[in-house]
């Protein structure tokens, strides 16, 4: 292994700083609603494209809620960046979430596609649902690599040192 790969491995998601900024932000609270109501949206939306791409039945159902799945989306985005702002510094690509957020702009790129063909009556109905439907295995990544993160974020704090009072 290399000392890039090691040091990666020895460094905290969070320091002690960044954990305080992150328990107390708001955004915190928020990117927390968020998720979830993301991922019913998420299945919703899946059920209803693969109806559409097995039948042939309710393509407007399904656009309209990939529509709102991409709107979700757009805000988990622009909400996350701004978490990462406030516990990193910076609005994207912090070192902790790097590779989270280069998938992040596949997923993004995914569903901005789809937004494309859509208004712009690019492709068919099939090619239009074959776009979302590699959106959304794209979000699944996506939401294992923050959902592994989540875990690893719990385990590091149940290792971190408590504040003793005085």
């Amino acid at each position: 292994m290399g000392a890039g790969r090691d040091k990666e491995k020895s460094r905290a998601l969070y320091t002690a700083e960044e954990r305080v900024r992150r328990d107390e932000s708001v955004w915190t609270i928020v990117q927390g609603v968020l998720a979830p109501v993301q991922f019913l949206v998420f299945l919703v939306s899946l059920g209803l494209v693969l109806r559409t791409l097995m039948s042939g039945e309710g393509a407007f159902a399904a656009d309209v809620s990939i529509v709102v799945k991409t709107l979700v989306l757009y805000t988990i985005m622009i909400t996350g960046s701004i978490w990462e702002k406030v516990v990193f510094g910076k609005w994207l690509f912090a070192p902790s979430f790097f590779w989270e957020d280069v998938f992040s702009m596949l997923v993004l790129a995914l569903h901005t596609l789809y937004l494309v063909m859509l208004f712009g009556s690019y492709g068919t109905l099939e090619q239009r649902m074959l776009v979302a439907l590699a959106a959304y295995s794209a979000y699944i990544i996506n939401a294992g690599q923050f959902l592994w993160k989540l875990r690893m974020a719990r385990l590091e704090g149940a290792n971190a040192p408590q504040a003793v009072p005085a």
